[in-house]
């Protein structure tokens, strides 16, 4: 951070779910979560890339070694972990460290396991995806389909607009919080402006405490953070539309 600004460490006892431990190669179950953000300059999608590369820095000459998420990636893999960085340009990053839980002798038959049955929509409720990953948005409109929600995907602010002004009519919007162009609270509040009756469900890779400090959304808003599972998905997009 150049110029200063907030650092926010958190930490959270979490539920990896297959799918996503699948994608990236390590052990679901439960974790313990550490992430810390700052509200620095942020990276690219390209420095994210080698972000973990040993001696790769942006920084000058004699300014950094190159070594320091190199050597957090090692630890993290070596705990049988996992790693993984949320970022965006002039937006800050988050870096999530997921560490396997111990339950030592409070260990019950209950702990370790995995979510019930996922929460069930119905046709006549239309959530909106809005999401410039592509990866994310396939993933959550195919489980929204599959929940039995009627789903449409965009993958910008603009795109979302232009389908309302097609006439689409959503239920709930679900949006990421930083995109390219539009972010997720100026769409959302030109979507409620439009149809107040609509409900916003937010998602992002930053902790809530990180954008809620920094002012990107307001104490007490609907969010889900990523990575989610299809269980936490359904549980959470049903809570929504049901208060």
């Amino acid at each position: 951070m150049p110029a200063g600004g907030k650092l926010t460490v958190e930490t959270l006892n979490t539920y990896v779910a297959d799918d996503y431990a699948a994608d990236h190669a390590f052990a679901a179950g439960q974790y313990v979560m550490i992430a810390v953000t700052d509200s620095g300059t942020g990276m690219s999608a390209e420095v994210i890339a080698k972000a973990f590369d040993p001696f790769f820095t942006t920084k000058p000459v004699g300014k950094g070694s190159g070594l320091g998420l190199s050597q957090v990636f090692g630890f993290v893999r070596q705990s049988r972990g996992h790693v993984k960085i949320y970022s965006e340009p002039g937006h800050g990053t988050t870096v999530k460290i997921y560490l396997p839980r111990h339950y030592g002798e409070m260990e019950t038959e209950d702990q370790g396991r995995g979510p019930g049955q996922p929460d069930r929509g119905d046709h006549s409720e239309t959530v909106l995806v809005v999401e410039d990953d592509e990866r994310v948005r396939s993933f959550s409109t195919e489980a929204l389909r599959d929940l039995g929600y009627t789903v449409l995907g965009a993958a910008s602010g603009a795109a979302a607009l232009a389908l309302i002004e097609a006439g689409a009519r959503p239920t709930l919007l679900f949006t990421d919080v930083v995109m390219p162009g539009m972010s997720g609270r100026e769409l959302a509040d030109l979507v409620v402006k439009r149809l107040p009756e609509v409900k916003v469900l937010y998602t992002t890779g930053y902790t809530r405490n990180a954008i809620v400090h920094n002012g990107v959304l307001d104490p007490g808003t609907h969010l889900l953070q990523k990575p989610f599972s299809v269980d936490q998905l359904a549980a959470k997009v049903r809570s929504v539309l049901d208060v």
